[in-house]
C-alpha cells in the first residue's frame, strides 16, 4: 500500500515558509480552470495562474484545479491571485496534512485523504481545497482522473451543480472523495476471503505475513480517513458564512457516506484481527496433529522395545534351563515378529476405535 509520508521543515522554520519538493518527487503540474454559471461552462487545459484570476470579477463560478506537486514560485502566484492564506499554501506542499478544516478572513481551507486502488495497489493522496465566495481552488498531486465525474455532471444543462455556487462544488468534490473509500475497502474484502479461504485449506508463514499486511493497512488507513468525519461534521455547524443553507442538506448526506465508510473499516480490522486469530488456532491445531501421531507411534514402539530389550541381554543360554530356552526354538525368531506384529496392530485398533488417529 503507497500512503504519502509527511514532509517537515527544519526546525525553527518561520511559519508559512515554502520549501520545493526534491526535483525526483515533483510530478509534472498542469493547472485546469472551469467556469460555470447555469447556462453556460468553459474548460481549459494547461492555463497559467495569469489567466485564472480574471474570472474572479465574474458573477460565474470559477474552479481551478492543480495536478501534480506545485512548485513555490507557482504557490506564491496562486497565493497572490487568490489571496490564500501562506499557512494553507504551507500545508498544500507539505503533503501528508491531517484531514482538517480551517477558516482564513473569507475562505475556507479544507484537507481530505483521498484512497484508491490503482494497479492493484492501494495508494492514499492528499487533496486540498480553497473555497471562496465564488471560486473553488483544488489540488492533487494524482491527476485529474478521480474529479472527470464532476466535471461530466458540470457538462450537462441544466444540472443542479451548473445552478449552483462554489459551495455545492466543493460539496460534490467531498462527496466524491469520500466515496473513493468504498472500493477500496471492497477490494480488502476480496483480499480478506482468499486469505480466510487460505487459512482453513493449508495456512503458511506466507499466509501469516499477508495477514499482518492487511491488518496494517487497515490500521493506516483509519489513521487517515477517521479525520473526514470532523472535517464534514464542521462544515455542519452552520457557523461557516461561505457554506449555504440549503448545501448542508447535502453535507449531512456526505456525513452519512464518512460514517459508513468508517463502519466497513472498522468491520474489516476486526476481521482481519478474527482471521490473525483462526491463524493461530490453525498452526497449533496442524500441530497438536503431528504431536499427537508422533505420541501414537512412539507409544506403539514402547512394548516393541521392551520385548527387544529383553532379547538383548546376553544370558547364557547353557548356564541354566531357565536363561531364555526359547532362543533355542527352532521358530522362535519368527515368533517374536508375530508376537510384536500382533501388539502394534491391537494398539492400532484400539487407538483407532477411540478416535484418536
Amino acid at each position: 500500500m503507497a500512503f504519502f509520508t509527511k514532509r517537515y521543515h527544519p526546525p525553527g522554520t518561520p511559519p508559512g515558509t515554502l520549501v520545493e519538493a526534491p526535483a525526483s518527487e515533483t510530478a509534472p503540474l498542469r493547472i485546469q480552470l472551469i467556469d460555470f454559471d447555469a447556462k453556460r461552462i468553459m474548460i481549459r487545459d494547461d492555463v497559467a495562474v495569469s489567466e485564472c484570476a480574471p474570472f474572479l470579477q465574474h458573477d460565474s463560478v470559477t474552479w481551478m484545479h492543480v495536478r501534480g506537486r506545485p512548485t513555490e514560485a507557482t504557490l506564491r502566484e496562486l497565493g497572490a491571485a487568490f489571496r490564500l492564506h501562506s499557512l494553507a499554501l504551507e500545508d498544500v506542499l507539505n503533503i501528508g496534512q491531517r484531514p482538517k478544516v480551517e477558516p482564513f478572513d473569507d475562505q475556507l481551507f479544507i484537507v481530505m485523504s483521498m484512497p484508491e486502488v490503482v494497479s492493484g495497489l492501494v495508494r492514499v493522496e492528499q487533496v486540498s481545497f480553497f473555497l471562496g465566495s465564488n471560486f473553488l481552488v483544488s489540488f492533487c498531486e494524482g491527476g485529474f482522473a478521480a474529479f472527470q465525474e464532476i466535471v461530466k455532471r458540470l457538462n450537462e444543462q441544466g444540472s443542479r451543480l451548473r445552478s449552483r455556487g462554489a459551495d455545492f462544488l466543493l460539496y460534490s468534490l467531498l462527496d466524491m472523495v469520500i466515496d473513493r473509500g468504498f472500493p477500496v475497502l471492497e477490494s480488502f474484502g476480496i483480499q480478506m476471503e482468499v486469505l480466510e479461504e487460505q487459512i482453513l485449506e493449508s495456512a503458511t508463514r506466507d499466509t501469516l505475513g499477508k495477514i499482518h499486511t492487511v491488518k496494517r493497512e487497515l490500521i493506516l488507513l483509519r489513521r487517515m480517513l477517521w479525520p473526514q468525519r470532523e472535517v464534514i461534521n464542521e462544515l455542519l455547524r452552520g457557523d461557516q458564512a461561505l457554506v449555504q443553507e440549503d448545501t448542508l442538506i447535502y453535507l449531512r448526506d456526505c456525513y452519512d457516506h464518512t460514517i459508513q465508510v468508517m463502519d466497513l473499516l472498522e468491520t474489516y480490522r476486526d476481521m482481519s484481527a478474527g482471521m490473525l486469530d483462526i491463524y493461530l488456532s490453525s498452526v497449533n491445531n496442524h500441530m497438536n496433529q503431528i504431536m499427537r501421531l508422533l505420541t501414537v507411534i512412539a507409544t506403539i514402539f514402547i512394548p516393541l522395545t521392551f520385548i527387544v530389550g529383553v532379547y538383548g541381554m546376553n544370558f547364557d543360554r547353557n548356564a541354566g534351563p531357565w536363561n531364555m530356552p526359547e532362543l533355542g526354538w527352532p521358530y522362535g525368531y519368527l515368533l517374536v515378529w508375530l508376537a510384536m506384529s500382533a501388539i502394534a496392530g491391537l494398539m492400532l485398533f484400539f487407538f483407532r476405535r477411540r478416535k484418536w488417529i
